[in-house]
């Protein structure tokens, strides 16, 4: 099993149950979830307020584009990923051509899997 070492994973996705199972496997894996919140408005809040060490980002939110919250992680040096039902916008995938992107439904535990593995070999 990964082990996300009490990393701090924010979880920003507005479908309650998916958001729930991604809660539960950080969880599982030793991290410790921030959210899930499923607007960008409170994402934003919460990265001015609070440190994350890694993101798992969904891209179709119902306040709008995601683009504020990936510029703030990439201010931030924090990992992230995508994991999405759509696709990624062309104008974020041709700014950030270095995201993941994971497409619903990957299960969970390959995204924490992916986000345990940046960290560690991130320090």
């Amino acid at each position: 099993m990964d082990d996300l070492e009490r990393k701090r994973v924010l979880v920003v996705e507005d479908e309650v149950f998916v958001a729930l199972d991604m809660a539960a496997t950080i969880e599982d894996a030793n991290g410790t979830v921030v959210g899930p919140v499923a607007t960008v408005r409170q994402a934003l809040d919460i990265l001015q307020h609070d440190h994350v060490d890694a993101a798992i980002l969904d891209v179709n939110l119902p306040d709008g584009d995601i683009e504020p919250i990936v510029d703030a992680l990439s201010d931030q040096h924090t990992f992230m990923v995508i994991y999405t039902g759509g696709g990624v916008p062309e104008r974020l995938a041709r700014r950030y051509p270095e995201l993941q992107v994971f497409h619903k439904p990957t299960p969970p535990s390959v995204l924490t899997h992916t986000v345990a593995s940046a960290l560690m070999h991130a320090g």
